[in-house]
C-alpha cells in the first residue's frame, strides 16, 4: 500500500480507477455465469457485446487531466508504455 503512495496524486486517482474495470468485469461475470452453456463463440459475443453497451452508455465523464497522467506515466514507464496516437 505505501508503494501507492510514491505516485503523483493524478495517477493515484487512475489506480483508484480500477474499481471502474472491476465494476465492468463484474458484470460480465453477473451475466455469464447464470448461462449453462452457449451455442455458439458469437452467441457469448453477442451477449458481452449487449452487456458492454449498456454499462457503457452510463459512463458520461471523461478522465481529468488525462494528457497530464499520460505524460506521467511515459516518464515512469518509458520502456513499458507504447502510446499509438
Amino acid at each position: 500500500m505505501t508503494l501507492m503512495f510514491n505516485y503523483s496524486p493524478l495517477i493515484r486517482k487512475v489506480i483508484y480507477t480500477t474499481n471502474a474495470i472491476e465494476a465492468f468485469h463484474r458484470q460480465f461475470r453477473k451475466v455469464t455465469k447464470t448461462k449453462g452453456s452457449f451455442t455458439s463463440d458469437t452467441a457469448l459475443m453477442k451477449l458481452l457485446f449487449l452487456v458492454q453497451r449498456d454499462v457503457t452508455s452510463k459512463w458520461k465523464k471523461p478522465m481529468h487531466n488525462w494528457n497530464r497522467i499520460l505524460s506521467q506515466l511515459a516518464i515512469l514507464y518509458d520502456d513499458r508504455l507504447r502510446l499509438d496516437l
